[in-house]
């Protein structure tokens, strides 16, 4: 059988349908690298800890079960809808007073104005983070403006190659543009067959740096993984970034869990005017690639040499359903981690520009008014402003793996 509508043909145009998304595997002297590179072993990028990437059979039944559980389902969307703020393109043409401002437009998508530059972090403007147009996890609010209201940008910093951080949609209409890609060893393969001229890449291994339009990129350790297709083979690297210009510096943790690193990444990075720190998609079942708010938290706190300066901007939530835990709690849990150590945080409703170092910080809890209240209601909203403060001798406090532990007896 060999008709339009034969098992071959239908396959051979799923091949074709998806075979530009899945990217391109790195070869030649791009491959030559990677094989050098100290974080390359035995065939893989490795973590800087032991990491588990996929849960086991077991977990994975457990999981489809909890997943497709009809009451959990509801709770992991929004109940209405979310609100989007109206940027527009003459917003974002007023330059920062400060200096410095952030924009977030979703998920991990974050607009960073620097000292007169314009660096876009992970942008998805993709409707799903998925190879395919019809399937795949889909936005849960539209882009609060369209890539081309932006304007130009000086830097595209990409995390790793995972769909809801590199959006083949995105990056094929940034590629007419003057812009300059930063990404992790190996991602430049990619973006090389997608269009991308191999001089406007910049591609790092952990602990590099290159120097764009007068701001320094450094490629930082993360815990994570690798992969478009079903062939993972870990040729490509993930990564967190830091940008300093000479009077503000910021960081981006793309997705991780947590480590030790973080403190290694302040000491010789920070303290930072703002972390943008991944607090979504979290689960039980996968520990040790995604943070939990508390372990979040913990980790600005060591990006920021234990002190709860700077303002912790939470990403990775909020756009698309991705993890079992219910849409609005990441949002809770990362206000709730926060109160204790005095942390200050920054809440925009997507699209909302901000500047960090300003007393002008969205505070406002608004995934309340769209999400289904937990049982026994919301807690009292926090104040997520105020100066820190001495926790009490028998209070609670993070512990090394950013979970609380209880006092010692």
């Amino acid at each position: 059988m060999t008709g339009a509508g034969s098992p071959r043909t239908l396959r051979s145009r799923l091949r074709a349908l998806r075979s530009e998304a899945f990217g391109a595997d790195p070869s030649g002297a791009r491959l030559e690298r990677i094989l050098s590179s100290p974080n390359f072993e035995d065939g893989s990028f490795r973590n800087p800890v032991g990491a588990r990437t996929r849960p086991s059979g077991a977990s994975m039944a457990e999981f489809a079960k909890i997943y497709f559980h009809k009451e959990a389902r509801a709770r992991r969307s929004p109940a209405g809808r979310i609100p989007v703020h109206p940027t527009t393109a003459a917003d974002l043409a007023r330059p920062p007073v400060t200096g410095l401002r952030l924009t977030w437009m979703g998920h991990s998508t974050v607009l960073a104005e620097i000292e007169g530059r314009r660096v876009l972090f992970d942008p998805v403007w993709g409707d799903r983070c998925s190879p395919f147009s019809f399937a795949g996890p889909k936005r849960l609010h539209p882009a609060p403006l369209p890539l081309a209201a932006i304007g130009p940008v000086d830097a595209v910093v990409i995390s790793h190659d995972h769909y809801d951080h590199l959006d083949l949609p995105t990056i094929k209409a940034l590629v007419s543009s003057e812009t300059v890609f930063a990404v992790p060893l190996g991602v430049g393969a990619h973006l090389e067959r997608w269009g991308v001229p191999p001089g406007r890449l910049r591609e790092l291994d952990w602990n590099e740096s290159a120097d764009i339009a007068g701001l320094r990129f450094t490629a930082t350790p993360a815990r994570h993984f690798c992969g478009r297709g079903l062939r993972n083979q870990q040729h490509t690297l993930w990564a967190s970034w830091v940008v300093a210009g000479s009077d503000h510096r910021v960081y981006h943790s793309g997705d991780t869990g947590y480590f030790p690193g973080f403190r290694e990444i302040g000491a010789a990075h920070g303290p930072f005017d703002a972390t943008m720190i991944q607090i979504g998609a979290y689960s039980e079942y996968w520990p040790d690639i995604h943070m939990t708010p508390e372990e979040g938290m913990r980790a600005h706190l060591d990006l920021q040499q234990t002190e709860p300066t700077g303002v912790m901007l939470p990403i990775h939530w909020g756009t698309f359903n991705l993890a079992p835990h219910p849409w609005a709690e990441p949002g809770e849990g990362t206000v709730a981690a926060a109160a204790p150590v005095g942390a200050r945080l920054a809440l925009p409703v997507p699209g909302r520009p901000f500047e960090p170092t300003t007393g002008d910080v969205p505070q406002d809890q608004w995934w309340r008014a769209v999400a289904t209240a937990p049982v026994g209601g919301w807690p009292a909203p926090s104040d997520t402003t105020r100066a820190p403060a001495a926790p009490a001798p028998d209070e609670p406090s993070p512990g090394t793996d950013g979970r609380k532990v209880a006092p010692s007896s």
